[in-house]
């Protein structure tokens, strides 16, 4: 047997393999008895596909460095990377927003440099006022029809990111699957005709179908915007532990995925108002959540979750506000009273694993 040194699942592998790459996570493991072969029946040959039922892809021993590459290339083919990007500005209304715009730039430029998401509309769809395509508006039919293209199809391997910069709103919760007693919502550019998008429906739209191997980050700067996938753990970022947001109902609602990973960085709490900042000199507005992140990111390229969120958290004091917060347009008064949270669909080590997209 052996165990993965990243996901830590077990696997069972031929007695003469010397690496295998894990299908959950894609980490290639170096087995210890494979080393202590090499050299030795080198013209041995292993069957493979017996194995595949077990997790793992095998490389065998006899293998050449070449056909090691060409093996490896044929894998990343099927990793994906795919990211939704809206940003509300509310234009023409009074409740305008004038850092969504940037904000949206500043995201798409770091997955692109940072993470590596293709430049494409294939891999990174952006809804927002500015765009041409009357189907890249930010209303609510053209978001939830994103969210569904965002998931749809995911396989093992991908990374999926999930970003809303705009206004943010809550409802009385009526099935009583919320410990506070409300639903958090995103704001459509549209959604005093329409609507809000309720935390119920982006939890079953984006949440639900993650496989097991399928990563999703959603990434939400607006107002009461804490537990807006409706994921069942919530980082205490003071008490350093996970604590349970599962529905408290007789017969709650089904919020997990399908064995995937979701994670959500939200800008304040169900309770709190985010805000927007000039701390981008020469570059107009901007969200302090998005601006925070995307500098912390920029500047600490191997930083840890928990280590992002100290560092968000420490950054809000320092930043000089706007005249607005993300909250239908009420002005805003000098100090800022927000502070990033971080919710899961699981418990993790929160100082030990690196932030990636």
């Amino acid at each position: 047997m052996m165990t993965c040194r990243n996901c830590k699942k077990e696997f069972s592998i031929p007695p003469h393999a010397i690496q295998h790459r894990c299908l959950v996570c894609h980490t290639v493991n170096t087995s210890i008895h494979g080393d202590g072969l090499r050299g030795q029946d080198q013209g041995r040959h292993c069957s493979i596909s017996k194995w595949f039922k077990d997790g793992c892809n095998v490389i065998r021993p006899n293998q050449m460095p070449s056909d090691i590459s060409s093996y490896s290339s044929s894998q990343e083919k099927h990793i994906n990377k795919r990211a939704l990007l809206c940003g509300v500005t509310y234009r023409k209304k009074k409740l305008r927003l004038k850092g969504t715009i940037n904000d949206v730039k500043n995201m798409k430029e770091l997955l692109v440099k940072r993470f590596h998401f293709p430049d494409d509309q294939d891999h990174i769809r952006v809804l927002t006022e500015e765009e041409k395509n009357p189907n890249s508006i930010p209303t609510k039919k053209n978001i939830e029809e994103s969210l569904k293209w965002l998931v749809k199809d995911c396989q093992p391997g991908d990374s999926l990111v999930f970003y809303f910069s705009g206004h943010g709103l809550r409802q009385p919760d009526f099935i009583e699957d919320e410990r506070d007693g409300f639903d958090e919502t995103i704001c459509p550019t549209d959604f005093i005709q329409e609507g809000m998008i309720p935390d119920n429906y982006i939890n079953s739209t984006i949440v639900w179908p993650l496989k097991v191997g399928v990563k999703l980050h959603a990434i939400v700067d607006s107002c009461h915007s804490g537990t807006i996938l409706d994921l069942i753990y919530v980082y205490d970022r003071e008490k350093k532990t996970w604590s349970d947001n599962s529905p408290p109902s007789k017969n709650p609602l089904r919020k997990s995925t399908s064995g995937g990973k979701a994670i959500c960085l939200s800008a304040c709490g169900d309770d709190q108002m985010a805000a927007d900042t000039s701390a981008f000199r020469g570059k107009g507005m901007n969200g302090v959540m998005t601006y925070l992140l995307v500098k912390i990111i920029r500047e600490n390229q191997d930083i840890t979750y928990g280590e992002l969120l100290e560092k968000m958290h420490d950054g809000i004091g320092q930043i000089k506000v706007g005249r607005w917060h993300r909250f239908l347009g009420s002005i805003f008064h000098q100090s800022i009273i927000q502070d990033p949270l971080l919710s899961s669909s699981q418990q993790f080590d929160v100082f030990s694993w690196k932030f990636t997209l």
